[in-house]
């Protein structure tokens, strides 16, 4: 799923058969996982404390590999 592609997506006055976006984004969602909303919902700002403190972990450990 482009976000630059939902533009033409979200033409629902001209096409008026098409689904709103969110409700066409969901149902997207539901065809490809197979439910309706992921197990660990998080927030951007979460997820990018998360991927950070991977991040460090993993530089850390690398450090620690070449040290011995």
């Amino acid at each position: 799923m482009n976000p630059k592609k939902f533009g033409s997506l979200a033409n629902t006055k001209q096409e008026p058969w098409k689904l709103p976006l969110p409700d066409f984004i969901e149902e997207l969602y539901f065809k490809h996982f197979k439910k309706n909303q992921p197990d660990n919902v998080r927030s951007i700002e979460q997820m990018a404390s998360d991927y950070n403190k991977k991040k460090e972990e993993r530089r850390d450990r690398r450090l620690k590999e070449k040290e011995s």
